[in-house]
């Protein structure tokens, strides 16, 4: 059972090196264009979260080198080095590597280097930070590539990663995603490739921090990272938000973001699994200790990690289990609506057309069936031509989910009917923000052969609700 802890202990103090991050987040983010930060997936890291990554590194003695990749202002490396000046337990000496390529960062990040500068010498630890105005990617590709020529060089072997990359997606033929292969790396957002590249920089027993994104934990999309995460580190500690714009409220970010602490070649044991309703973790945390086969179940060849944060998510998981059969033993499958509208721009009609089929969004989708056409801003309708019709499906009985929906909606999955009779046309276009359950490609009534075989295979009565 989890534990609803009432008072979060303070391993991460207010100390001035905070209020000095907060007095320069609030400068950074006023230079800083708003356009060129959604471009560049900045995102910069409130004082409670990055006190609380700070808090969840086990060792902090001896010999520090710590790595901040897509430093911002800084305020995650500062955060860790007040938790190594307020402990009594204090390092000998910090080397801080810091990269950051926004130059209108770069004086906030000097700024902020130079209080922990004042900061470790007031505490009695040596101090040295060394500032990259380079690309992460492009750097730690040239680091780490095993040629005759790196080999001469002495390799970073960090001890210590604390993150909070920028949130991007990579174009499948840009520079970046050559030069992440080049190293075997293999994946298409900035986010996971700094992960990556971070995990090959540290040391054997290094620990990493990171704030990231959740959509790294399912899909097929990660699971070439997911692979090389799981074989290159332990999880040790996972940390997800009840609400998923409270980590970043003030750069109005609405991807799920989660909190998560990796060792570097440790054996796997138990993860604590904690969630916070709020980003300054007041009001308590949730935590629950799991055993890693419920994280990642061994027979997953997608190795798919699970955050349940509590006993009745791990109850929903449990009855889902104990269906009878995979959607794939039914003969259905589930996509994504293949209509990408601005990549099919000049094919797309606002009134349907003579030489046009419906194009379904999810606005259309209202109270369990398919409302078309609607007044909207949103075209209604797509030609009828050859650029067009692999994207398009044959009119019939559909089930259709949102893609996207948020934690705080009463129901996060919600079902809607296409019924043939109310949207017209021989063939019907689906837009990508739709989830689209079909039988290969053809209508769901195409699968009733196959639920009719698997209900005598299993002696249940398969009921089909079209309506």
């Amino acid at each position: 059972m989890p534990n609803r802890v009432q008072n979060i202990p303070d391993s991460f103090p207010k100390a001035p090196l905070t209020d000095v991050a907060d007095d320069l987040l609030h400068q950074a983010n006023g230079k800083l264009d708003r356009k060129r930060k959604s471009s560049m997936g900045q995102f910069m890291t409130p004082s409670p979260v990055s006190g609380f990554m700070a808090s969840l590194f086990k060792e902090t003695s001896g010999a520090i080198e710590l790595l901040d990749a897509g430093a911002g202002f800084g305020a995650l490396t500062a955060a860790f080095i007040n938790r190594c000046c307020t402990e009594g337990k204090r390092p000998e000496s910090i080397k801080s590597t810091v990269y950051e390529v926004e130059p209108v960062l770069l004086p906030f990040l000097r700024e902020m280097l130079d209080h922990c500068g004042d900061a470790c010498v007031d505490a009695g630890i040596a101090f040295e930070s060394v500032i990259h105005e380079d690309d992460f990617i492009m750097a730690g590709r040239n680091l780490i590539e095993k040629t005759l020529f790196t080999l001469r060089r002495k390799q970073p072997h960090f001890s210590h990663v604390i993150l909070n990359p920028p949130y991007k997606k990579m174009r499948s033929d840009g520079e970046h995603r050559l030069l992440l292969r080049s190293i075997g790396i293999e994946t298409g957002n900035l986010y996971a490739a700094f992960v990556a590249i971070a995990l090959k920089m540290l040391r054997p027993g290094g620990e990493l921090v990171a704030i990231t994104p959740r959509s790294f934990c399912n899909g097929p999309y990660f699971k070439l990272f997911r692979r090389f995460l799981l074989k290159t580190a332990s999880i040790d500690r996972i940390h997800i938000f009840e609400s998923r714009n409270k980590a970043f409220a003030h750069d109005e970010v609405l991807q799920e973001n989660i909190i998560f602490h990796l060792t570097k070649g440790a054996a796997q044991g138990q993860v604590v699994i904690s969630s916070t309703e709020q980003a300054d973790f007041s009001g308590g945390m949730t935590v629950r200790h799991a055993n890693f086969c419920q994280i990642v179940k061994p027979d997953d060849s997608d190795m798919v990690i699970h955050v349940t944060p509590d006993e009745r998510a791990v109850g929903v998981e449990r009855r889902i289990k104990l269906l009878p059969c995979t959607l794939r033993e039914l003969g259905i499958e589930v996509s994504t609506g293949p209509v990408v509208d601005f990549r099919l721009k000049e094919y797309l009609r606002m009134e349907p057309e003579e030489g046009s089929f419906p194009l379904i969004y999810a606005v259309h989708c209202e109270n369990g069936f398919v409302r078309w056409p609607l007044q909207m801003r949103k075209p209604n309708a797509i030609a009828d031509a050859v650029e067009t019709g692999k994207w398009l499906f044959p009119n019939g009985w559909y089930t259709l989910t949102r893609r996207f929906s948020s934690k705080e909606e009463k129901r996060r999955i919600v079902a809607t009917v296409h019924d043939p009779s109310r949207v017209p046309g021989e063939r019907i276009g689906f837009e990508n923000h739709l989830n689209l359950f079909h039988a290969m490609r053809k209508e769901l009534y195409q699968a009733i052969k196959v639920g009719n075989l698997f209900e005598q295979l299993s002696g249940q009565k398969l009921m089909l609700h079209c309506g």
